[in-house]
């Protein structure tokens, strides 16, 4: 059962929230160190990450329709709208980075978001999608936005994406601290960031990974063209290209 924005929004109020949320955006500064004049688009529940880059990039947050909104953190200004994760509302190859937080695990249709999210994606552009690890203990914790919907090992979320015709291009783990709800515990989360990877990586809280687009296998779009949507594997996608006439333009 997915979150409520609101409920998610309320959790990064707390102080575990507030905790994690600057633990999560280092680890996506550390991935995209450099967004100047760049394009971003964060699905789930994403204002507490993509202040980070406010600065210096362009950024969009959608809520999934399911999920509701919530405002943005205080002091932060930022364009966001309500909308189905399965039928974006922009045009074919839109922007240079994509963001999932909370937008894989508990979308209605993870296949369909995805393959959304490789439709709007530049052709050069990268994904981050970061999701509860099944092993992590953040995948059991309802208290928790990572304790709704539907985890993922890293080897899951490595075959989903390049099912899908993601490449990716790198992983990396969080969260290897119990959910402590106790402030004093709070303190054994730097211990336990440095000494989880070397200690018990498969136990984090969880799994990241960094994907571009794979361009091999595309076929021409044919007389779908005209929407500017490109069709990449028909058995995948689920859907039937037509043949392009000879007099058609193809993208």
């Amino acid at each position: 059962m997915a979150i409520d924005a609101r409920d998610a929004a309320g959790f990064y109020a707390t102080p575990l929230g507030r905790l994690t949320a600057a633990l999560l955006r280092r680890k996506l500064v550390e991935l995209w160190p450099r967004m100047a004049g760049l394009s971003v688009l964060g699905i789930g529940h994403t204002g507490p990450f993509l202040h980070v880059w406010r600065e210096e990039a362009r950024c969009i947050a959608v809520s999934p329709a399911y999920m509701g909104t919530a405002p943005w953190p205080a002091g932060q200004p930022g364009l966001s709208c309500l909308t189905e994760a399965e039928e974006l509302p922009f045009p074919d190859l839109s922007f240079d980075r994509i963001i999932l937080i909370h937008g894989l695990e508990q979308a209605e249709h993870a296949r369909r978001t995805l393959r959304e999210a490789w439709r709007v994606l530049k052709d050069d552009g990268r994904l981050i999608v970061v999701t509860p690890n099944r092993r992590g203990l953040w995948a059991y914790a309802e208290s928790t936005p990572f304790g709704h919907g539907q985890p993922y090992s890293e080897g899951q979320l490595t075959r989903l994406l390049s099912g899908l015709f993601f490449q990716v291009e790198a992983r990396a783990t969080a969260l290897y601290a119990p959910p402590f709800t106790s402030v004093p515990l709070l303190k054994l989360f730097g211990l336990a960031e440095r000494c989880g990877p070397l200690l018990a990586p498969q136990f984090a809280g969880l799994a990241i990974a960094e994907a571009s687009k794979a361009m091999h296998g595309m076929i021409p779009a044919g007389k779908r063209a005209l929407t500017r949507r490109i069709f990449v594997n028909n058995n995948v996608l689920g859907m039937q290209a037509k043949p392009a006439k000879k007099s058609a333009n193809m993208k």
